[in-house]
């Protein structure tokens, strides 16, 4: 994000890197190594500070703690991984498919409407 963004649009950026690693870690319950692991297993991707040192967005942050969610309750780290992103790419596929099906009602209602 540039930096001439006003500070106001960032903070409502869900996208928005703003969160340390510490930070994060802090606000999940977890350990920076939690964060690490599922970094590893490419659930979500941090972005680095000019430092290089990792930033997490809200989003990443709301990710990271359904997996979290899911290893509580004894779920190997790789599998919740895995389980976080088939459910999020079935959300995906649910999307298309009802804006499909939307598209597809609308043009048959219209087709319907023509004059013959």
């Amino acid at each position: 994000m540039a930096a001439d963004t006003p500070l106001s649009n960032r903070l409502d950026d869900d996208d928005y890197p703003a969160y340390t690693m510490g930070r994060a870690a802090e606000m999940l319950g977890t350990t920076p190594g939690f964060l690490r692991a599922i970094g590893e297993a490419r659930l979500i991707t941090p972005l680095r500070s000019e430092g290089g040192h990792r930033r997490y967005s809200r989003y990443q942050l709301q990710i990271a703690a359904r997996a979290r969610e899911l290893v509580d309750r004894g779920t190997p780290i790789e599998a919740a991984c895995r389980i976080v992103i088939l459910e999020d790419q079935l959300e995906e596929a649910q999307r298309i498919n009802a804006e499909f099906r939307r598209a597809a009602k609308e043009a048959a209602g219209s087709s319907d409407s023509s004059p013959s």
